[in-house]
């Protein structure tokens, strides 16, 4: 369990996808997302959603992702944000996402 003060720790914020490439050097399937979230400018992020997704689909998309951890090296490539989404058993990624269009940046709480 955690508390109250331990969840204020982690910031969560909406943002728009502008692009989505693949990522030919992960070790599973992922896309490389560039995601808007205004003020806070510009983060990239690596996310195994090939299944549900490609990436004519996605540019345009608000997501959620954990903007706070630092930066992760993946590969060749350094993730700057965790995107965020529901795990089936699978391992299928299901994105979470604003059911209506909101300003990017803001706070999930």
């Amino acid at each position: 369990m955690i508390n109250w003060t331990d969840f204020e720790k982690i910031d969560m914020r909406v943002g728009t996808i502008l692009e989505a490439s693949i990522f030919e050097k992960a070790k599973k399937p992922a896309f490389i997302l560039t995601i808007d979230f205004g003020k806070m400018g510009i983060k990239r992020s690596s996310a195994q959603i090939t299944d549900l997704y490609s990436i004519e689909s996605l540019p345009g998309q608000q997501i959620i992702a954990v903007v706070n951890f630092p930066s992760k090296q993946i590969a060749n490539f350094h993730s700057e944000c965790l995107v965020m989404g529901s795990v089936d058993n699978k391992g299928i990624v299901t994105l979470i996402q604003p059911t209506c269009r909101v300003d990017n940046g803001l706070r999930i709480g």
